[in-house]
């Protein structure tokens, strides 16, 4: 039986966060990939990102919407930081003693090729009700009440919405390995 992200991430264990790494590595890589079309800068913002979301694997909350959007989440805010700052940021990398990587010309050619896969097809593939719920919680991060109240449903109707877009988007991108 595959765990859940949930479980994955609540056990400690680093075999499960390798298998949630496993199973979000191309989503994040797709969505970096569409913000920044350099490759190093792709690589960087995605080990950064799984890297934060080890270090803070604890404040995971399932109520808040399903782990690829905390995931999508982190990687936004390390983007913004980045853009802010000049530069992107290793400082979860550094606090957890990880190695730094030199890659060469074909490693970033693979990263450039993967981090532009489908993910705009995937989206338009989409129901538009829950491209809209999506969107709005993990590109524009507005909290599940506003989306409510500007889609005209329920918070649990755009609960399920960004999950099951969510679901529909990592089985999508995940069938491109």
């Amino acid at each position: 039986m595959e765990l859940s992200d949930e479980d994955l991430l609540a056990s400690g264990s680093a075999s499960d966060f390798g298998c949630f790494y496993d199973r979000h590595l191309d989503a994040v890589l797709a969505f970096v990939g569409r913000r920044t079309r350099q490759p190093e800068a792709i690589f960087d913002l995605t080990a950064e990102t799984f890297a934060r979301a080890l270090e803070h694997r604890g404040q995971y909350q399932p109520a808040r919407g399903p782990a690829i959007g905390w995931l999508l989440g982190i990687a936004r805010n390390l983007i913004i930081d980045s853009v802010r700052r000049g530069k992107i940021e290793a400082e979860s990398r550094v606090r957890l003693g990880m190695a730094v990587v030199e890659l060469d010309d074909e490693q970033l050619a693979a990263i450039a090729e993967r981090g532009g896969r489908g993910l705009r097809a995937a989206l338009a593939a989409l129901p538009e009700e829950q491209l809209a719920a999506v969107i709005r919680r993990v590109v524009l991060d507005e909290p599940y009440p506003v989306i409510a109240d500007g889609l005209q449903c329920s918070e649990q109707v755009v609960r399920k919405r960004v999950s099951r877009g969510l679901a529909t988007l990592r089985a999508n991108l995940g069938d491109q390995r």
